[in-house]
């Protein structure tokens, strides 16, 4: 006999009832498995007594759902920590309302008029912060989510007349360089396209906040293909059941006075406060996506398909674990044991038997992730070391072998623009397998200026190592050449 199950609301789990401390714009899967997660285990684990009002930064989203639903939903954790497989999960109760400002914008103001509200909490996006000088003070909603934010701040500044301890700490969470600076800069051309009185201007620079952020955690989101075992398994109907990585990292550039309002550490949370994250950034850019990008065409035309195949090799596993320790870490400037410690969390999210992460949804773009995210590695390897580092270097000749666009026969669904794949395949076109026309096509990509935004011609040793490592994998397969370094 098969069993109704009831919707998941208050009627079916405990929900705590708690002060909105926290206003979020967006309802999606990463805030919720990110940010929620993280207040909700703030509130279990060291009072944190944080309520969250969730926003909806566009007209269509899951606002409604999320009200029916009493602001409650199921999050599963999955994957390697310390070293083992771990499933597991748990109910979020953290979330006190959801507000639609498209139709109900007095209720979207009303919460600026909340003397408890402390914290600003957006992930609207990469093109989420961004000015549009359409958006008007008196709209009902202003289009964008700055100008949303814009009308509430203002709205929160006069109704309590400019009070100084009223301000907010905004932390955004979009995956752009500087987020709160960015979102900063447009708040104030907000503030000047509306004609507001300076008083306002004043109040945002020495009341409210503004803080840089790295986000990073892996949110593949909802589990639709397994969702009624999930169900069952549940004992009840869950519409916004949310599945993650075991990871997270959040690094928050902000004044000491902030981690103290936001004290995530004490609850065992990976809360990185900091008064400067480039070295972060550039370490996550080094090591995991540098990682990623270095492994793709090396793996690629050894006839491996995804990030775990790989690091799970005999010999691709070895040859990205030494790219990281032995050349990647080598050129960066926060303390050993972080690194290490990071590139083995890395490592172990690779490993991850419930993420399927397939080597050509990486490649997309691969000649600019080159550039920005392994290129700096090798450079900054000659400077510190003055010689190269061979397996970045192979991984170069294999990205240039990667263009020629066929792999054991089969041809590579090369995906990147136009003008990058017509230059490589033009260069291959004219390149009969011989080490004279190979030296010709090292020249030119290496001499490519448009994309490398230098002359690599320049870098000792760089073309002679590049060439004959690409005519190792042109005479004698990715197999061979790779066992050979």
């Amino acid at each position: 006999m098969n069993t109704v199950l009831p919707p998941l609301n208050k009627q079916v789990a405990d929900k705590a009832n708690l002060p909105v401390r926290v206003l979020q714009y967006g309802e999606g899967n990463f805030l919720r498995a990110f940010v929620d997660w993280i207040i909700h285990r703030m509130n279990a684990k060291i009072d944190f007594h944080a309520g969250v009002a969730v926003v909806q930064p566009i007209s269509r989203g899951l606002i409604s759902l999320l009200n029916e639903q009493d602001g409650l939903y199921t999050l599963y954790l999955k994957g390697i920590r310390d070293g083992q497989v771990v499933n597991e999960h748990e109910l979020i109760d953290c979330i006190q309302k959801g507000i639609d400002p498209y139709k109900g914008y007095e209720a979207y103001l009303a919460e600026a008029q909340n003397p408890e509200l402390r914290f600003i909490i957006s992930n609207t996006t990469e093109a989420g912060i961004a000015f549009d000088n359409t958006d008007k003070l008196e709209s009902h909603p202003p289009d964008s989510f700055p100008g949303k934010l814009a009308a509430f701040l203002y709205h929160r500044y006069r109704h309590f007349d400019g009070a100084t301890d009223k301000g907010c700490i905004i932390i955004p969470c979009e995956l752009i360089d500087r987020n709160g600076d960015k979102l900063k800069e447009i708040l104030f051309q907000y503030a000047s396209l509306w004609g507001i009185e300076e008083g306002f201007e004043k109040w945002l620079e020495d009341s409210c906040t503004f803080c840089n952020t790295l986000v990073d955690r892996i949110v593949p989101g909802y589990p639709k293909d397994r969702i009624g075992e999930i169900w069952r398994e549940l004992g009840y109907k869950d519409q916004l059941v949310c599945e993650g990585e075991q990871f997270h990292l959040w690094v928050i550039e902000a004044p000491e006075s902030v981690h103290r309002e936001f004290p995530a550490e004490k609850a065992g949370l990976n809360v990185l406060f900091t008064d400067n994250m480039e070295p972060y950034r550039t370490r996550k850019v080094r090591i995991l996506n540098g990682a990623h990008t270095s492994m793709v065409p090396v793996s690629y035309l050894y006839g491996i398909e995804t990030v775990r195949e790989t690091v799970e090799h005999p010999v691709l596993g070895p040859f990205v674990r030494e790219i990281v320790s032995e050349e990647i870490i080598p050129t960066l400037d926060l303390p050993l044991a972080e690194l290490e410690q990071f590139a083995n969390d890395v490592l172990d999210r690779f490993r991850n038997p419930f993420v399927r992460h397939y080597l050509i949804s990486i490649a997309l773009n691969s000649v600019s992730k080159f550039k920005t995210r392994v290129l700096p590695s090798l450079l900054e390897y000659v400077n510190r070391k003055g010689a190269l580092p061979k397996r970045i270097v192979f991984s170069l000749a294999a990205l240039i072998r990667f263009y020629k666009g066929e792999a054991n026969g089969k041809a590579i669904p090369l995906q990147d623009d136009d003008w990058v794949i017509d230059f490589l395949n033009s260069h291959w076109q004219q390149c009969d397998g011989s080490e004279d026309s190979l030296e010709k096509l090292v020249e030119a990509v290496l001499g490519w200026e448009r994309v490398w935004k230098t002359n690599l011609l320049e870098v000792p040793g760089l073309k002679a190592l590049t060439l004959r490592y690409l005519y190792s994998i042109e005479q004698n397969g990715m197999e061979k050449a790779l066992h050979n370094i």
